[in-house]
């Protein structure tokens, strides 16, 4: 049996990575960020794509206590043997409503530049993609924050980025427009959240939708390192699963 891959080969003295002397050409040369975008692009980041890269991680790393940083931290109080395991239940909700999100909003954006015939403006397209998930009961992904309302800080921080580093383009450009509009439509302000900028922004980058989302897995698994962290420091601190089980039990209507 044979496998073929253009990943890496590894020799006695050598491991090729991409084509590149991973000893040599990588280490100590690439951010963590930049291997992540060699993986995907198989060559290593512009300056400019670097930090463009690493600002997006940097923004969806940490949200303090969320589904996905309980989970970890449960996991981890049952199983602290089970580091692995405690950082793979936290991603394991990486979906629509959190910040699996970047992954939809990069494919109705990618799919929507991609039929744009030259004649239509940006203003055309952004009416025509609401109306056409109106129509089919779609929501808009990347819009709404639990929290962070009518702004989340970080998505003008980061089309700002954008723009100095030169990835402000279509994709970015037909979110903020169907923003425009959809918040004339609501009549109010709807936040345009952190996902949303993200999955328009690594569309700008030409990365593949189907690859967005493993952005967003990458960054937050750091994250939760750190929450595993705190909970080595204090001692595996039971209060917060003392505190879950005390509002179930509470709010529980058991039934015969």
């Amino acid at each position: 049996m044979q496998f073929e891959t253009k990943i890496g080969k590894s020799t006695k003295e050598t491991l090729s990575v991409y084509g590149y002397d991973l000893a040599e050409d990588l280490i100590g040369n690439i951010t963590l960020a930049d291997m992540l975008f060699l993986g995907v692009k198989h060559r290593k980041p512009t300056e400019n794509e670097s930090k463009m890269l690493n600002a997006t991680l940097i923004a969806i790393c940490e949200h303090g206590f969320t589904p996905s940083s309980l989970s970890s931290r449960l996991t981890y109080l049952g199983a602290p043997e089970a580091i692995q395991a405690a950082v793979a239940a936290g991603l394991l909700g990486a979906g629509t409503v959190y910040f699996g999100a970047m992954e939809y909003v990069a494919e109705m954006l990618q799919k929507a530049v991609q039929k744009q015939n030259q004649h239509q403006s940006i203003e055309e397209l952004a009416a025509i993609v609401i109306q056409e998930r109106k129509e089919q009961g779609l929501q808009l992904p990347g819009f709404g924050h639990h929290i962070h309302k009518p702004v989340d800080p970080r998505t003008p921080k980061l089309f700002a980025i954008a723009e100095e580093l030169g990835f402000l383009d279509k994709h970015s450009q037909l979110l903020l427009e169907m923003h425009n509009q959809f918040c004339q439509q609501k009549g109010k302000q709807i936040t345009l959240n952190v996902t949303g900028a993200i999955g328009a922004i690594l569309s700008d980058m030409d990365i593949d939708y189907r690859l967005v989302k493993s952005f967003a897995v990458a960054a937050r698994a750091v994250g939760l390192v750190g929450h595993i962290a705190e909970e080595i420091e204090n001692g595996r601190d039971e209060s917060v699963a003392q505190q879950l089980f005390e509002y179930v039990e509470n709010h529980t209507d058991y039934k015969a």
